[in-house]
């Protein structure tokens, strides 16, 4: 059983489980309270989907649907995660071996030290490019794969843990082409998203460019400043060429939408994001389809770094890509969520002991690490399937 919901204070609609009434009325509050423009939320629990919300509008004067897709960026890598581990799974991977042992071409330039679980922790030295890049660079893999293989580490692997914000993307891609023969989106595609019927892409098809949102900046979305730039390895990792710099960004283009960009450029929509987690949270299952064993979940929920980021200071932690909670909660108030977020404010993850995976997405940037949009909503969420 499910109760239609819509809201008659706000451009929000779906349908919520009986017991889940809460939830609907804080996302109906993010339009009215906290002024959100174009959003999703959608949760799973015990196998369940009881909450399928959405409202607002996907871009000027067109309105967020029920089929509206938006590029999650960082959420991404949630999905990277489940390549790494299937790869691992099948034993085609290993964490505590040499990306070269996969790539020889990698070892170049001091970096033969560099193992599989640096990488998978942000802890390989290479956050970032150097080489100067268009955004026409970050969707074409073959180009970014060499850079990197040619560049020399900005830091000894895991001595020091920074964000690879999109590098991780491109060196996963190249294990997974190196070690498997399908590229990442492939990949992803049939081991991951056709098995679970995800609306869920690494290099959208074209067929589907139309249903998606468009993104735009919002509250603190400033660009880096100068004294920010001064500094090499940070305007690498953010500012080469500037991610976020207006709304007509690359990012809301076709050419970005169709590339398979590892690190951010994943789109879908906010109810197959919760069914991925869904799975997730009870163990690599759903509705008879396994994609990941038991165990195999557990070691990407395994906590191989925890750190304070040196250019965003924010405090991080990692299994194998999978982000695990912190002390600001960013994952809701399940202490063993895990999952990952995407810039601008979208969150998806799963709580194991609740049984639940949620997501939510939206097509307003913020840059407020407490943002309330996620916060609130998550929080009624748990009250509900904690109890």
């Amino acid at each position: 059983m499910e109760i239609n919901w819509t809201s008659r204070r706000a451009p929000a609609q779906g349908f919520v489980a009986p017991g889940f009434e809460a939830v609907a009325e804080e996302f109906e509050r993010n339009f009215t309270e906290r002024h959100d423009v174009g959003a999703g939320f959608a949760a799973m629990h015990d196998g369940r989907m009881v909450v399928d919300l959405w409202g607002g509008e996907a871009a000027k004067n067109v309105p967020w649907r029920e089929d509206t897709l938006q590029i999650i960026y960082s959420g991404t890598k949630g999905l990277l995660a489940a390549c790494v581990l299937k790869l691992i799974e099948r034993g085609g991977l290993d964490l505590n071996q040499k990306v070269a042992a996969y790539w020889p071409e990698f070892a170049r330039n001091g970096k033969d030290t560099v193992r599989v679980r640096h990488v998978v922790s942000h802890g390989a030295g290479l956050p970032g490019i150097m080489s100067d890049l268009t955004p026409a660079d970050w969707a074409d893999y073959e180009k970014m794969e060499q850079l990197l293989a040619a560049q020399p580490l900005a830091s000894d692997p895991n001595a020091f843990h920074a964000y690879h914000a999109l590098t991780i993307g491109w060196i996963v891609g190249a294990l997974v082409r190196r070690i498997d023969g399908r590229t990442l989106g492939r990949f992803f595609a049939e081991e991951f998203a056709e098995p679970l019927g995800l609306e869920t892409w690494i290099g959208l098809p074209e067929a589907f460019e139309p249903r998606v949102g468009k993104m735009r900046l919002g509250e603190g979305m400033a660009p880096l400043t100068a004294e920010q730039l001064s500094d090499p390895v940070l305007k690498s990792i953010w500012g080469n060429p500037p991610l976020f710099p207006d709304d007509d960004m690359a990012w809301n283009t076709r050419a970005l939408h169709a590339a398979e960009i590892g690190g951010a450029g994943g789109i879908s929509t906010a109810r197959s994001m919760a069914r991925y987690y869904g799975c997730m949270a009870l163990g690599g299952t759903l509705d008879g389809v396994t994609v990941l064993e038991p165990q195999t979940v557990a070691l990407g929920r395994n906590e191989l770094s925890r750190f304070v980021d040196p250019y965003i200071a924010e405090a991080m932690a990692f299994g194998t890509i999978w982000a695990l909670q912190t002390p600001q909660g960013r994952f809701g108030p399940a202490p063993d969520a895990f999952g990952h977020s995407g810039a601008g404010g979208s969150i998806h993850g799963a709580w194991p002991t609740e049984r639940t995976g949620f997501s939510y997405t939206m097509n307003e940037m913020r840059a407020d690490p407490e943002d309330k949009r996620s916060r609130y909503v998550l929080e009624q969420l748990y009250r509900i399937v904690s109890r």
